[in-house]
């Protein structure tokens, strides 16, 4: 399971565009937490504590502990969206869902290979389809990630949603048939040995129809010979 997060957060009045751009220049990030359970309320954080927690991170839907300064009160809360500015990349808003610990949930979490295919070592190619997973469960036993030992996946043969091993109270709302990981055998490895028997092939059917251009003069020469005489 993940390990929740502490953030520090204070409620904040202001709003607009021109507001939220002078709190990001202040080192604050503009966000907002709600819920089921929990009415709206705008927040702001510091930028430094944000990016602290999302570098030691694996994944951006994080499980917090939002600790309200002004209010007194302390959210756990799932962090449900971080907005980027597409240029430099950063944090503009965040957005959070706040959750009971009884509270069934819905996250998005990666996929980790774990080992080397045998596949790969006899020369095959490694294909990662699904990259990461929809899972639903309790807040305390969400999981950062969730692996998968591809150790023993051969030449041709895949590995799928259903041989991902979750952890306890953790359900994949995704097929079981989807496929997560296969390895393909090398097409140019296959085609080698077809292409010289191929070009053998062509060769001597050249070297048949030659000759029998040049017999053809030498036969015609002594018949016209015959003729004269």
């Amino acid at each position: 399971m993940s390990k929740t997060q502490q953030l520090t957060a204070h409620t904040r009045k202001r709003s607009g565009t021109g507001a939220l751009n002078q709190l990001r220049r202040e080192g604050l990030i503009p966000a907002v937490v709600y819920g089921k359970h929990q009415k709206s309320l705008n927040l702001r954080l510091n930028r430094k504590e944000v990016l602290s927690v999302l570098h030691h991170s694996v994944s951006e839907q994080i499980l917090v502990s939002l600790a309200i300064e002004d209010t007194k009160e302390t959210l756990l809360a799932l962090l449900q969206d971080v907005q980027h500015n597409p240029l430099t990349g950063a944090v503009l808003h965040m957005d959070f869902h706040a959750v009971r610990e009884d509270e069934i949930i819905h996250a998005h979490v990666p996929i980790e290979l774990v080992g080397e295919a045998a596949g790969v070592k006899a020369g095959g190619l490694l294909e990662f389809l699904t990259h990461s997973l929809n899972i639903t469960c309790l807040p305390l036993d969400l999981p950062e990630k969730v692996t998968l030992d591809i150790t023993n996946l051969g030449l041709n043969e895949t590995m799928h949603v259903s041989d991902l091993v979750l952890p306890k109270g953790v359900k994949a709302e995704a097929d079981g048939g989807i496929v997560v990981v296969l390895v393909a055998e090398l097409r140019g490895g296959a085609a080698e040995p077809v292409a010289p028997a191929a070009d053998a092939a062509k060769g001597p059917a050249k070297k048949a129809a030659a000759p029998a251009k040049t017999d053809a003069p030498a036969v015609a020469a002594p018949a016209k010979k015959a003729a004269k005489k």
